[in-house]
């Protein structure tokens, strides 16, 4: 590409909006972090590039909920509560929930339908009368100085606006505000290496009866195919569910590489252009591979999602990075704001590897520490989901929509604590955070029994 530059002449650029609380990104974070801000009483703006919400879960057709649960020494619990099971009720009452499923006989996961997901989501956020900006693409920020910022730059088709707001909480999974801002942050495993996106697909048309339990055979038929050189598959560990009515299935046999074998970047366009190109041909062989088992043979593809499924970009630095030994070793932190099930999920070059704490000798769950929503250096800034501060070992755990929705929460009710306090999110007193958390139906993990029921 050119390395040429343009100078674009100084303009004015118009106040969409002033708000005590604003928030980037609609997934499953920043959906917690606006209810939360704005429950505890804040004006609060949430502003997503699309036209609805649920992050990777409907932009990239995920339609499943990991990490909502842990198997506790052999038996399964909701360890993330909260907002997330306001929405989830909402989503039930549209009939959009699955009976949460095994995974390798350890995990439960639990699917929905996409359009369920979007209506309850756009319901939870008027009920609390969150102020919601569509079609709106975070551009930059204006700082005060190198610590505050002032303002956060959108672009939408009324053209560059800017909105100001008290805190701010980078909820675009990309980290994209606080890179801005000039926080510290990590891509990958800062040798080059990302978790591999992919693309989701759903088939509708499946005989239910017939394809019966698929995915448990589908991996021997895969192997089978390779042998005989029909088909070539870009990873093992593929995914072939049910959604709630049986004749529609969630698919995904993908993953997007460049040239070199590492990961299509998600903060990359070039890759990303490619990379969306690539992954609907690879649903294609998946789909005429799946033509081809018994269940599927008059199956059809009802859905390709808008973009790629984004696991990591950036991670931002900050006052405790979760880790890998920390998933593993189900660690306790005394700044404990919620919990996380899932496993280490590491998505290497054709496979996934999944890495579980002892079971069922521990508690499955590691507490996730208030710390980690803190950017170093930014005053005014706070972090939930994908890009919280996380290495990249402890980031393929923490990422997944459950512990996405903890860290939201509370990354929006500190938002609210510390404007109440007058003071910046750092040094607000975690401790009536944790109390506050608690009253309204987290689980936080530390001093609390783990939740009865699923």
């Amino acid at each position: 590409m050119s390395a040429k530059t343009i100078e674009e002449p100084a303009r004015r650029v118009p106040v969409y909006g002033e708000y005590e609380v604003t928030v980037l990104g609609g997934g499953p974070a920043g959906i917690a972090a606006a209810v939360a801000s704005a429950r505890a009483g804040r004006r609060t703006l949430l502003i997503e590039r699309y036209g609805f919400l649920g992050g990777m879960g409907t932009a990239a057709g995920v339609t499943n909920f990991c990490g909502l649960h842990a198997n506790v020494h052999g038996a399964m619990h909701r360890v993330v509560q909260g907002i997330a099971s306001d929405l989830l009720a909402r989503i039930g009452r549209l009939d959009g929930l699955n009976a949460p499923h095994l995974i390798f006989g350890k995990i439960f996961a639990q699917a929905y339908d996409t359009a369920a997901y979007k209506i309850a989501a756009d319901d939870l956020l008027a009920a609390h009368k969150v102020d919601i900006l569509f079609h709106a693409l975070g551009a930059g920020v204006v700082m005060d100085d190198d610590r505050r910022i002032h303002a956060l730059m959108v672009e939408t088709k009324a053209g560059r606006q800017a909105v100001r707001a008290g805190i701010f909480i980078d909820c675009s999974g990309d980290g994209d505000l606080a890179a801005w801002a000039g926080a510290p942050f990590e891509v990958g495993d800062n040798a080059g290496s990302m978790l591999y996106p992919s693309m989701m697909l759903r088939l509708n048309g499946i005989d239910p009866e017939k394809a019966g339990e698929a995915w448990r055979t589908i991996p021997s038929l895969m192997e089978k195919a390779e042998a005989a050189g029909t088909h070539r598959f870009p990873r093992k560990s593929a995914i072939v569910r049910p959604q709630r009515s049986g004749i529609e299935w969630r698919v995904n046999f993908t993953q997007l590489a460049r040239e070199d074998g590492s990961a299509v970047s998600g903060i990359d366009p070039d890759q990303m252009t490619r990379g969306e190109i690539e992954g609907r041909r690879q649903a294609v062989q998946a789909f005429e591979f799946l033509r081809t088992v018994p269940g599927f043979e008059k199956s059809y593809i009802v859905d390709l999602p808008p973009q790629l499924g984004i696991r990591e970009t950036r991670r931002v630095i900050g006052g405790y990075m979760l880790s890998g030994e920390d998933v593993l070793g189900c660690a306790s932190f005394e700044d404990s704001i919620g919990a996380n099930g899932w496993p280490i999920e590491a998505h290497v070059p054709g496979d996934v590897i999944f890495k579980f704490p002892p079971i069922p000798e521990s508690r499955g769950f590691n507490e996730l520490p208030y710390r980690m929503l803190v950017p170093v250096g930014i005053d005014n800034l706070l972090m939930a989901g994908r890009c919280a501060s996380m290495t990249h070992e402890g980031q393929s755990a923490a990422r997944v929509s459950g512990a996405c929705f903890a860290m939201g929460e509370a990354a929006g009710l500190a938002a609210a604590l510390a404007l109440s306090e007058n003071t910046i999110p750092r040094d607000i007193a975690v401790e009536k955070l944790q109390q506050t958390l608690k009253q309204q139906g987290a689980f936080i993990g530390r001093d609390q029994s783990v939740p009865e029921g699923l």
